[in-house]
């Protein structure tokens, strides 16, 4: 009993002492998942990622290993160089790289391997740099293609950059028109599904990378009734209702369609180790 409560107390004290170091990056996170638009879903990430690892490591059994302490040293001098540099993103992946090390430390590398998922979803929860600067990039292709197919379907629209031109009205294709926000947050809920269903390893694979087309398709198909709205009734039903209120539609429609492609690819039953 006192080995164990002693035990109790070391993993308390470890826990203090890792959230003081890991505070100021923690503090940075919860404000970008306030604040960053593509990422205000990264608050559920640690939660759903906190169930699966609740879930697993009890079925493993403890065999504490010291390598374990090779991974937590190198992740926690990397965390602590990019926290000095103020490069919150990648002192966010070396904490992901701490608790791989502590996990491997504690429970050993059996345990490791089986929290692998849980461990790198939280991946999805560190808004990446190149994310935000992609969307204008996106958001030009997606006007530029939607233009093209609402012209195939005899709408009388042209294109110049991030300028449209319809017959009523002259439209400017910004970053919120990318779809980015909807692509990083069906690939999330992605990720998740292709973990908790049985199935190929393959098809799981193919159905986690189909998440990025098939979003963008979506977002193309919302972009081109957008132009058909704003041209048949103008531009305040098209840009101040339909923009708006669309895109739930759409990114449900995108999942609808991820789970048409499960059953296709033999992905259909939830695993029973999750439940």
């Amino acid at each position: 009993m006192s080995l164990r409560r002693n035990d109790s107390l070391l993993y308390l004290l470890m826990a203090l002492l890792g959230l003081l170091v890991l505070f100021p990056t923690l503090r940075w996170l919860v404000n970008e998942w306030w604040s960053n638009d593509y990422y205000s879903h990264g608050v559920l990430v640690p939660v759903i990622s906190a169930y699966f690892a609740w879930r697993l490591l009890p079925r493993v059994e403890r065999k504490p290993s010291n390598m374990g302490l090779f991974l937590l040293v190198a992740a926690l001098a990397v965390y602590l160089l990019a926290l000095f540099q103020r490069a919150y993103f990648i002192s966010s992946l070396g904490m992901i790289g701490i608790l791989a090390g502590v996990v491997w430390y504690l429970w050993g590398w059996t345990a490791l391997k089986r929290l692998a998922f849980p461990l790198a979803f939280l991946v999805f929860m560190v808004p990446l740099p190149f994310v935000e600067a992609s969307s204008l990039p996106l958001s030009l292709l997606t006007g530029q293609i939607s233009t093209q197919v609402m012209q195939g379907l005899g709408l009388d629209v042209t294109v110049h950059g991030a300028s449209v031109s319809l017959a009523n009205a002259n439209l400017v294709v910004g970053a919120q028109c990318s779809g980015l926000r909807s692509i990083v947050a069906l690939f999330t809920l992605v990720a998740v599904f292709a973990y908790v269903v049985e199935g190929p390893r393959l098809s799981k694979l193919l159905l986690a990378l189909s998440a990025i087309p098939i979003a963008i398709l979506g977002n193309i198909m919302r972009v081109s009734t957008l132009l058909w709205v704003a041209d048949r009734w103008g531009v305040e039903a098209g840009f101040k209702y339909y923009h708006d209120y669309s895109g739930i539609f759409f990114f449900l429609f995108a999942f609808l369609c991820l789970i048409l492609l499960g059953q296709l690819l033999r992905c259909r039953n939830i695993r029973t180790d999750l439940l």
